[in-house]
């Protein structure tokens, strides 16, 4: 029997507001532990929070960004349980009523459209973090409060690759909408996987399992795949699968089970009381919808018609915001928008992928590849020397300026040094001259080859092709 996996991921994103959900605490990180703490995010007895409308907004322009119903009434919740980074012993979030719902997100798998329902997301407070070192487990609450949204997606997802590049789309949505920087390397943005395994054909749902805090792509796929095949594993072993939340070893490359997966009743949701009820008008909604930032599909629209690249083309550098905003920042010191999107899509991206990087990882900035370019369109390196000199940019950091320098890489374009080697080069290949002017024209690509060998490659191409007819006409 074939079986199939389901999967639905519940996707954590920390907002870019400058202060916390509840306080008036800072968000930046990498802060001394317990520094960025007040009493209302250390949960003191008679501290009461505040809800920051800046997070409200962002959650608004996310849901708006993924397609999602906004909600004009919405309330706040306390989620009970108790863990060490959980000050108050209960996280304010949101149960049946949240700011935005019914939502989706279309991704392209393996060249066919999938259309990924989003159910719901609301806005919460994160939790502190644990410390754990040999002599004990210490709580750093900087995180404590941190204005959180959680997107909960419909099973839709039938395979690991599905769940990656919708969580890829997630991000770069996010991106594009600027609500959250999404550094995972910073955990601001994780993933809970929910994972079950059914027969090829069977409409019913499989006990399902969730993978809880994984914090990349990679992650993502390895713990997907090694449940699926535990599950089915199990299945065929006629072994019960229960439900329960895990955590995958990325040492070991396995899955740890940490406890039995909670129902929403263990958490006795009930309404906080000391937050009122959230009221957004249709007004403020539209104001929202309004200041909201250009998408991928308006981007895509306007490189089409205003820059007139391909259709692939627009799509490559819009598929991913980073790699968009390198590109027009380029665009800012260099005006020829199709020389370098096929740069940024072909070179760059050959460079990137062959490096496993992304494109915030470059030692160089893009007004360094603006000025690559620069030096190419005027004649001084060709664009053979430029692949050249961008390979070294990558490798180094270096300006394209010092590598060009360094390895005296100018173009010769001077039309009276280049008319005297070709003078040479002729007078040393009479029988290529004779074939050139008995009508083969293949004859000029030889003499255009002595006179690059006699340069050592240094010569313009275009002034050498030039230089070459003219004077085999005479």
């Amino acid at each position: 029997m074939k079986y199939e996996v389901v999967i639905g991921l519940e996707i954590h994103a920390e907002l870019s507001t400058e202060s916390k959900v509840f306080c008036g605490c800072a968000t930046t990180f990498g802060a001394e532990p317990n520094t960025n703490v007040c009493p209302v995010c250390l949960g003191m007895p008679g501290a009461l929070p505040v809800l920051n409308k800046k997070a409200v907004e962002y959650i608004v322009r996310a849901g708006l960004a993924l397609n999602c119903e906004i909600a004009n009434y919405s309330k706040m919740d306390r989620k009970n349980y108790f863990y060490p980074d959980l000050p108050k012993a209960y996280q304010i979030s949101q149960f049946d009523l949240p700011f935005c719902k019914a939502g989706y997100l279309d991704i392209e798998v393996d060249g066919l459209m999938r259309r990924i329902g989003i159910t719901r997301i609301h806005l919460e407070e994160d939790a502190g973090k644990l410390v754990h070192t040999p002599g004990g487990t210490l709580v750093d609450y900087n995180r404590s409060s941190m204005p959180l949204i959680e997107i909960v997606s419909e099973p839709d997802m039938r395979s690991a690759k599905e769940a990656v590049e919708y969580a890829k789309a997630i991000r770069n949505i996010l991106l594009y909408a600027k609500v959250s920087n999404c550094k995972m390397q910073e955990g601001v943005l994780r993933f809970d996987a929910n994972v079950s395994v059914r027969p090829k054909g069977s409409q019913t749902y499989g006990t399902r399992t969730e993978i809880k805090n994984l914090s990349s792509f990679k992650m993502l796929q390895k713990a997907i795949d090694y449940e699926y095949q535990r599950q089915v594993s199990m299945v065929e072993k006629g072994e019960e699968i229960h439900q329960q939340t895990l955590r995958w070893n990325e040492t070991g490359n396995c899955i740890i089970a940490l406890r039995s997966k909670e129902d929403a009743h263990d958490y006795r949701y009930f309404p906080d009381p000391d937050l009122l009820p959230v009221i957004l008008s249709d007004e403020f909604i539209e104001d929202v919808k309004h200041k909201m930032p250009q998408m991928p599909d308006e981007k895509k629209k306007m490189y089409i018609e205003e820059f007139q690249l391909s259709e692939y083309d627009a799509q490559v550098l819009t598929a991913n915001s980073e790699l968009c905003a390198f590109y027009e920042e380029i665009l800012q010191d260099y005006d020829e928008p199709k020389t370098a999107a096929n740069w940024v899509n072909v070179e760059l991206m050959a460079l990137l992928n062959q490096n496993d990087m992304l494109v915030e990882e470059l030692a160089f900035s893009a007004g360094n590849m603006a000025q690559l370019l620069k030096n190419i369109q005027s004649g001084k390196i060709s664009g053979k020397m430029g692949k050249g000199v961008l390979s070294e940019m990558f490798e180094t950091g270096k300006s394209p300026e010092e590598i060009i320098s360094a390895k005296g890489l100018s173009q010769i374009s001077d039309t009276a040094e280049l008319e005297k080697i070709i003078d040479k080069v002729l007078a040393e290949n009479p029988a290529s001259v004779a074939d050139y002017q008995a009508g083969k024209e293949k004859a000029i690509g030889f003499l255009v080859g002595q006179v690059m060998k006699a340069t050592k490659g240094a010569a313009n191409p275009q002034s050498v092709n030039e230089i070459l007819r003219e004077k085999l006409k005479k």
